[in-house]
């Protein structure tokens, strides 16, 4: 693998910043070089999070430029949208079908993009979109937090590490009593998306 650039964007509270530690720890453990900087916007307000992720053989510098992100992973529709123009046009996006409006939302004459728009727009920068619905299968699962390593399993999918790595470095980033659970939703994540590849 000669490099790989990861777009990580949520909104505070959604687990973006560690999803992206976990993200870089698996490729660290399989012997890539990874550079990494994170932007949180207001985040503890559910603000803007954005985290640049570059896995490689040799990575000198943790920012992405604009065109060149191999994958968009967004906790969230409306970010999506917003670092979508960052998407390679062979990229991929893996889009969590939840939104957060901001409070700007419902004043004047500002909305929330429909689906369809949302994806148009995704779909101007790539044909590789995946809408999973994360936030709806944690809560099935019993726990919001497991957001997060359910959005770890779909976008495992493309990325060259086993699952047996991927459990490791969640389990070190998780109380011993959280590591089955997670698990369970990192493997039904993976799962959602394979199917939807085939």
């Amino acid at each position: 693998m000669k490099k790989l650039d990861l777009i990580i964007t949520g909104v505070g509270g959604q687990g973006v910043i560690l999803a992206s530690d976990i993200i870089g720890e698996t490729a660290i453990a399989a012997g890539y070089d990874v550079k990494k900087t994170d932007t949180l916007g207001m985040a503890q307000r559910g603000g803007s999070v954005i985290s640049n992720l570059r896995i490689g053989s040799e990575v000198y510098s943790p920012l992405i430029k604009e065109g060149e992100a191999d994958i968009l992973l967004a906790f969230e529709k409306l970010e999506a949208v917003r670092w979508a123009y960052y998407l390679m046009p062979q990229g991929t996006a893996i889009v969590n079908n939840h939104a957060r409006p901001p409070l700007s939302v419902g004043s004047g004459n500002t909305r929330y993009p429909t689906d369809s728009e949302v994806m148009d727009i995704l779909k101007q920068q790539t044909d590789s979109v995946y809408f999973v619905n994360g936030t709806g299968r944690a809560r099935e699962m019993g726990n919001i937090r497991m957001l997060n390593t359910y959005i770890l399993g779909c976008i495992s999918v493309f990325l060259p590490f086993d699952v047996p790595a991927w459990e490791k470095s969640i389990a070190a980033f998780l109380p011993p009593k959280l590591k089955e659970n997670n698990i369970g939703a990192f493997n039904q994540g993976r799962k959602e998306v394979q199917s939807a590849r085939l």
